[in-house]
């Protein structure tokens, strides 16, 4: 499962290992066969890891050449063996087997547009040195969780809330609309949570912080139906079979025993067949 936990603070300030520690003890439950933690200047980025890809080598947070772009990753990215061979083609040199290198050599190439070529489930946190902007980047569907607050021109993040009240107590301020939304709704729609300042980042968005200044924006939206045209009842059974088929295929890669687990629901029968 795995987790992340950061923050980036004032110019004037310099992040604390211990702090970053704190953080991660609260989401070791997510990830308990390691921690890794990079601290530089104002920033701080941590992980806990449960070891899929790479099991030996892949520790985090994890670098490109020059050690100028450091990244933090909680999920797997599918397709990382042909994004990996792209970037080798064009001279990046690779010191894991992992699938998380493949995000700072592709942001090195792309900039905050690599999130286009990913293809999976994911919430990454990366910092470029060079240009002290964070990226916080989380994936279509929302199937990794990413919190952020913004407190005092400082910014937190983690895969839990309760990474960033580890450090931020003061921020457990209940939100009207969160509850609300919650005794409504049954769960608080993005980007609200249960606190006032604490708020998710919606799927398929990208946050940027530099200097004090947010942004956050969609990377990807649900293609509007229909946009394709009319195709017939068999096209569409051979295309979803299709798609089904490699989607299993993408998801079979790891360094570890896997396995499927069965509800009982329509979906699972189709699924583990594949």
């Amino acid at each position: 499962m795995c987790g992340i936990a950061g923050l980036v603070l004032r110019t004037d300030e310099t992040a604390d290992n211990a702090d970053v520690h704190r953080m991660c003890q609260t989401i070791v439950h997510r990830g308990p066969d390691d921690e890794g933690i990079f601290t530089q200047g104002p920033v701080g980025l941590g992980m806990r890891r449960l070891s899929i890809i790479d099991v030996a080598g892949g520790h985090q947070p994890i670098h490109n050449e020059d050690k100028t772009v450091w990244v933090v990753f909680n999920g797997e990215i599918y397709n990382f063996p042909d994004l990996r061979r792209e970037l080798e083609a064009r001279g990046h040199c690779f010191y894991t087997h992992s699938d998380t290198e493949v995000i700072v050599h592709l942001y090195e190439e792309m900039g905050s547009e690599f999130v286009q070529k990913l293809r999976g489930m994911f919430a990454i946190a990366l910092y470029d040195l060079g240009r002290k902007v964070l990226l916080l980047a989380r994936d279509r569907l929302g199937k990794k969780p990413l919190h952020y607050a913004i407190h005092r021109g400082q910014l937190l993040f983690g895969s839990e809330i309760k990474a960033i009240l580890a450090l931020r107590p003061e921020l457990a301020q209940l939100s009207g609309e969160g509850l609300l939304q919650y005794f409504y709704f049954g769960y608080i729609t993005d980007p609200h949570t249960v606190f006032e300042t604490i708020h998710k980042l919606p799927p398929g968005h990208l946050l940027e912080w530099r200097d004090g200044s947010l942004n956050v924006r969609p990377y990807w939206d649900l293609p509007a139906y229909g946009t394709r045209g009319a195709i017939s009842e068999e096209q569409c059974l051979e295309e979803l079979e299709q798609q089904l088929a490699e989607a299993v295929r993408i998801r079979m890669i790891s360094d570890v025993p896997l396995g499927a687990l069965l509800s009982g629901g329509s979906c699972r029968g189709p699924t583990v067949r594949h």
